[in-house]
């Protein structure tokens, strides 16, 4: 982190089940990452289930511990789902499920 402005990096990641984006955001004393599909977002806890609805939009979020954070994309990968929007469950995702799991529904052609 460079003159106090938090680190953002974006890239490709490839997945068993297709390329999506993956990105991760970290600043002093916080961070969050991401999975971005064409379908929609595997994520981190911090996105607000709530907000994906009103927008009809497909999350699968998973949590990470101050001990175990979600630090890069692929971190979600083994990770547990434990909030899914309504447009995600249409998807036939469901909490408990892996992230990688949440993203095999995300990149079904």
């Amino acid at each position: 982190m460079s003159e106090g402005l938090p680190e953002a990096t974006q890239r490709v990641v490839e997945t068993p089940h297709g390329k999506a984006v993956g990105s991760s955001y970290r600043w002093e004393g916080g961070q969050y990452c991401a999975i971005h599909t064409s379908r929609g977002v595997v994520g981190c806890g911090i996105y607000d289930i709530a907000c994906a609805n009103e927008f009809g939009m497909a999350f699968a979020l998973a949590k990470g511990t101050p001990e175990q954070p979600l630090l890069e994309p692929e971190d979600l990968y083994g990770a547990s789902i434990v909030r899914v929007s309504e447009t995600a469950r249409t998807l036939g995702i469901k909490e408990g499920m892996t992230g990688m799991a949440a993203l095999a529904r995300m990149l079904e052609d």
